[in-house]
């Protein structure tokens, strides 16, 4: 809902304006807890190991990747779509822990797997097009997770160094469209110019509260918790934006929620049995 008000400037200028403001927030929050000696010396080690620093350069483009179409996305009204990438992300990032982590699939897995991409079949076919959108921000995110499952850095210095690879790009974007005359920081309401700020403060709080709260419940949990979000920007889309919701896009979705409903079943019975399992076996014992 935060990117509508500002849906006539370019995806592109408040993506970078959303990196520049998050760098600037990221500095201030260090500032502000005295990390910024931490930062500093997590840095120059950082730039040490070229394998870890690959991984953190290859996090800021995925992540920098998922905003931009997001923001797209959201401004040309495609809000039910982009909740389907979101629904779908969890079952990419399992895929992804399969090809390159050894992960097992268990057949419970793969049946919501095949669930999930059953609904992005009948949606292609329907619509004649692969749904871009969707897979976009679901892939993005998948290797953006996949990347952090290999990074060990504190998540406020490692959120720091993300937007500080990309802010040289943003800001040369940012100086180019002021000196074209056509930048909307500064030169319109005082409103549009306060949200620009304040995208930093969006984008930054989410992730460092995701990233803390990852480390306080189960990983079963925080697979609950991401069904939230989709599900949030699906109701926005329909109710609050009346983006039109076709009984197509209702089977196809419906294939979606089923396989999120057996993938989340067998996580939960799975961790059920797992005490379980233990018990008996300590028994025999």
């Amino acid at each position: 809902m935060y990117w509508i008000p500002i849906h006539q400037i370019p995806a592109l200028e408040i993506l970078a304006h959303r990196i520049f403001w998050s760098l600037t927030f990221m500095i201030g929050l260090l500032w502000v807890t005295k990390s910024l000696g931490s930062f500093i010396r997590e840095l120059k080690l950082l730039l040490a190991k070229p394998r870890l620093l690959l991984f953190v350069f290859a996090a800021a483009v995925l992540i920098t990747l998922n905003w931009l179409v997001y923001i797209w996305a959201v401004n040309h009204g495609h809000v039910i779509e982009s909740s389907m990438g979101y629904y779908i992300n969890p079952l990419i990032s399992i895929l992804l822990g399969i090809l390159f982590l050894k992960e097992r699939l268990t057949s419970w897995q793969l049946i919501a797997f095949i669930l999930a991409a059953s609904g992005v079949l009948i949606q292609t076919i329907n619509f004649g097009h692969v749904p871009w959108i969707a897979l976009s921000l679901a892939l993005t995110f998948g290797f953006y997770g996949l990347a952090k499952k290999l990074i060990h850095i504190t998540p406020s210095l490692e959120l720091t160094f993300e937007t500080l690879f990309v802010v040289p790009v943003a800001l040369l974007y940012l100086i180019f469209v002021q000196q074209s005359g056509s930048a909307s920081f500064g030169t319109g309401s005082w409103t549009t110019t306060l949200l620009l700020i304040g995208t930093g403060v969006v984008t930054a709080v989410p992730l460092l509260f995701f990233a803390e709260g990852a480390r306080r419940i189960s990983l079963t949990m925080v697979g609950f918790f991401q069904y939230i979000n989709p599900t949030m920007q699906l109701i926005i889309g329909i109710v609050i934006y009346r983006e039109p919701f076709h009984p197509i896009q209702l089977v196809s979705f419906s294939f979606i929620w089923l396989g999120l409903l057996v993938f989340t079943l067998s996580a939960t019975l799975f961790d059920r049995r797992q005490p379980m399992l233990l018990k008996t076996a300590n028994v025999k014992k």
